[in-house]
């Protein structure tokens, strides 16, 4: 059995899988030609976020059996040409939800108290003294946040956000009864979540539905001290007008792990203090990146041997 590794990994992946064929790519991510060439004779692939696996590779690909997705989005994969092949689909949930969540709430904190734009100004030694108006941010305690996307990260977030008593809304397509035990969650409309968020964090995943729910008309609606935190997926929010929206303090700051048009990033947030800014490091932890890693080879491992992952998508 060959398997196909798009990027190198944090993990002894050549140790871990022995007994299999390797082609491990170790270089610059694979361009789609050279994904294509190399993939043809695979088994199995492990795949990044970045990877696009389309039909006309799946249908290229004769031996084919199993992509695992080194993310717990799986996007950029055609489920459906991959489920009509027969190829299972797995991604990684689960062992990176705390990590993200983590991510997502020290974002949350560092725009709300402007910690990047004051950092810069120390580094500058700008810095001559307390004084009583310098830098002055937005507390979390006390205050609403609303998380649009209330899967496992949006659940962990809220847990995090309990511990600053804070007014928890949610805004999914179900209800999670069980959640909202746990952590005082409300179920509101997305018109009301907008409407009534100290705070906004975005933990969905990326759908037709989903795609540019954040545009300058809903920024409108929104409280001019409010903050927006990204950590689900970067075409949720159209990026041009959330530029113009921060430009113009039609809100008070963002927070973004994701972007629309990843890895590119509009110039215009590269221009702005009321934005902190990180590449997609959401997972990024070494324990959570050595997890997902491993639960890929066991995926393939399980498909190879004719057994049915726990995490299939397909």
């Amino acid at each position: 059995m060959k398997i196909l590794i798009t990027a190198e990994l944090p993990f002894e992946i050549e140790k871990y899988l022995k007994d299999y064929e390797l082609d491990y790519n170790k270089g610059d991510q694979l361009s789609p030609k050279e994904l294509k060439k190399r993939a043809k004779d695979a088994d199995g692939i492990i795949s990044m976020l970045s990877d696009k696996i389309d039909k006309e590779l799946i249908d290229s690909c004769e031996n084919l059996k199993i992509v695992a997705n080194y993310a717990v989005g799986y996007n950029n994969i055609d489920v459906q040409a991959a489920s009509e092949r027969g190829v299972a689909v797995c991604n990684t949930p689960d062992v990176l939800t705390q990590s993200t969540a983590e991510l997502g709430f020290s974002l949350m904190m560092a725009a709300a108290r402007r910690i990047s734009e004051s950092e810069k100004f120390t580094r500058a030694k700008k810095f001559k003294g307390w004084k009583p108006d310098l830098f002055l941010g937005m507390d979390l305690h006390g205050k609403t946040l609303c998380i649009f996307g209330f899967g496992r990260i949006g659940q962990a977030v809220a847990k995090m956000a309990s511990g600053f008593n804070m007014n928890i809304l949610y805004n999914s397509r179900s209800e999670k009864t069980q959640a909202e035990l746990l952590t005082g969650a409300k179920k509101v409309s997305f018109e009301d979540m907008i409407r009534k968020s100290d705070f906004v964090i975005i933990t969905a995943p990326a759908t037709p539905e989903t795609k540019h729910k954040f545009t300058m008309q809903t920024f409108r609606q929104m409280k001019s001290s409010a903050v927006l935190v990204n950590i689900g997926r970067g075409e949720i929010v159209k990026e041009s007008d959330l530029v113009v929206a921060l430009q113009n303090n039609v809100i008070f700051s963002a927070g973004l792990d994701v972007y629309e048009f990843e890895p590119k990033i509009d110039e215009g947030l590269f221009k702005l203090d009321n934005v902190v800014l990180a590449p997609h490091i959401g997972s990024g932890s070494f324990a959570t990146r050595d997890a997902m890693a491993k639960l890929c080879c066991d995926s393939v491992i399980k498909v190879f041997k004719g057994e049915t992952p726990h995490n299939l998508v397909s």
